[in-house]
C-alpha cells in the first residue's frame, strides 16, 4: 500500500480557528458552550487546552462534529472517533498505535 498522496487529508476549503483560549475555563462553562445555548461560543478542548469553534459550521448542532463541543473529548480524537462514549479527556491509557505515536 503506498502513503496518501500530499494534500490528500487537506480540507477542500481552508479552516480557520482562533488561536487556543489562554485563561482557564471551568469544566461546567465549557460544558454549556456546545452550541445549543444562546449567547455561549462553541469551545473543543483538546487534551486540556480550548479553541473556539464558534464559525465552523463542522461543530454546530446536527453536523458530524457537534459530539465533540462543549468538553475535551481527547481519546475520541486519538481513536478517530465520533462516539458519544470516546468523548472523555483520557487518552494516555491508549495503545501507542491509537495515540498516533507508533
Amino acid at each position: 500500500m503506498s502513503a496518501p498522496a500530499p494534500g490528500s487529508f487537506e480540507p477542500k476549503e481552508p479552516v480557520k480557528l482562533n488561536p487556543p483560549k489562554d485563561d482557564p475555563i471551568e469544566t461546567s462553562y465549557l460544558a454549556k458552550c456546545d452550541g445549543t445555548n444562546a449567547g455561549y461560543p462553541v469551545y473543543v478542548a483538546i487534551k486540556g487546552v480550548v479553541f473556539d469553534v464558534t464559525g465552523n459550521p463542522a461543530y454546530a448542532p446536527g453536523n458530524k462534529y457537534h459530539v465533540f463541543t462543549g468538553k475535551d473529548p481527547s481519546r475520541a480524537l486519538a481513536k478517530s472517533s465520533v462516539k458519544p462514549e470516546d468523548c472523555v479527556p483520557q487518552w494516555s491509557d491508549l495503545p501507542d498505535k491509537e495515540k498516533g505515536s507508533s
